[in-house]
């Protein structure tokens, strides 16, 4: 028989239902969301790994590897492989800056220009699909419990 060190106590209940795992459901959910995606841009040519570099580049072309990382929260070498496949899919072009040589900006290709509007239709309608019963105040709602959820994991790593 093992008997606890003196002053340690166990949880009131050492048992976590995944239905009450916060993580567990969200991951659950960004699964399924990812799955529901990929149906509907693969066709595209587009997978998931890549769709939020996309957006970011939708919304400002021109950044740089490091700025990507920071704007979709991947790693650097992850990101360098991502950005990688995406130059031999034909999705972007990388180019010198013209301030610092030693980087390069990430610039859409004329075929993700013609992807935007399929690919954010397709990212709406997995949206409506997952908020579906949900009326307007309420998925506004979840979106800033989510909002506040990620917030306060990430001040957790800051000084």
């Amino acid at each position: 028989m093992t008997t606890k060190p003196e002053g340690v106590s166990s949880p009131p209940t050492a048992r976590l239902p995944r239905e009450e795992s916060l993580g567990y459901q969200v991951n659950h959910l960004a699964r399924l969301l990812e799955r529901a995606l990929r149906l509907r841009i693969e066709e595209h040519g587009v997978v998931p790994g890549q769709f939020a570099q996309l957006l970011a580049l939708y919304e400002q072309e021109g950044l740089t590897q490091r700025e990507l990382c920071e704007r979709v929260q991947i790693e650097q070498p992850t990101m360098a492989n991502t950005l990688q496949r995406m130059e031999r899919d034909g999705l972007i072009r990388r180019v010198p800056d013209p301030q610092d040589r030693r980087q390069a900006k990430v610039l859409l290709s004329d075929r993700a220009r013609e992807l935007q509007a399929p690919l954010v239709a397709a990212a709406h309608e997995v949206n409506g699909a997952a908020t579906r019963g949900l009326d307007p105040s309420e998925t506004a709602l979840l979106l800033r419990l989510i909002a506040c959820a990620i917030e306060n994991l990430e001040s957790m790593g800051r000084p």
